[in-house]
């Protein structure tokens, strides 16, 4: 079973409940908050989130806040996890195909409950490639 963390901000809060829901038997979440709608700082969740994938205690993880913007933004700013914003699921692919994406940043204010778990799914489902892919990302920290 994978070992994923999940963390949000209160505009994905909502989300982040389905998430763990629909995948429940599947994946063991590492939850992270925020634990309610009330409005908090999404860096709050977002950088513990983020140390449990850089520091290998979790495999992947999935953050979700209104936009998406300010959790990738974040997350970003470790320096071994490479976070993708993807609002479809063909994005999703190609983050883990091509950049070895470690975490995944959902819009909540933007698309479906459904359509948040498909991509996952999709997330979930493909392998990184290698190959070229890994000497571009070789070269992404600075």
């Amino acid at each position: 079973m994978k070992k994923i963390s999940i963390a949000a901000d209160h505009a994905g809060y909502r989300y982040k409940e389905i998430i763990k829901q629909h995948f429940s038997g599947r994946i063991e979440f590492e939850d992270f908050g925020t634990h309610s709608e009330d409005s908090v700082d999404y860096p709050d969740f977002v950088h513990p989130s983020a140390d449990s994938v850089e520091n290998g205690s979790n495999e992947l993880g999935i953050l979700i806040c209104g936009s998406g913007n300010g959790v990738q933004i974040a997350a970003n700013k470790h320096r071994n996890v490479r976070c993708a914003l993807c609002w479809m699921p063909e994005l999703a692919e190609l983050a883990r195909k091509h950049n070895d994406a470690n975490m995944i940043a959902i819009p909540a204010r933007f698309i479906a409950a459904e359509l948040a778990i498909e991509i996952i799914e999709k997330f979930l489902a493909t392998p990184f490639e290698g190959g070229r892919h890994q000497l571009r990302v070789n070269k992404i920290p600075c």
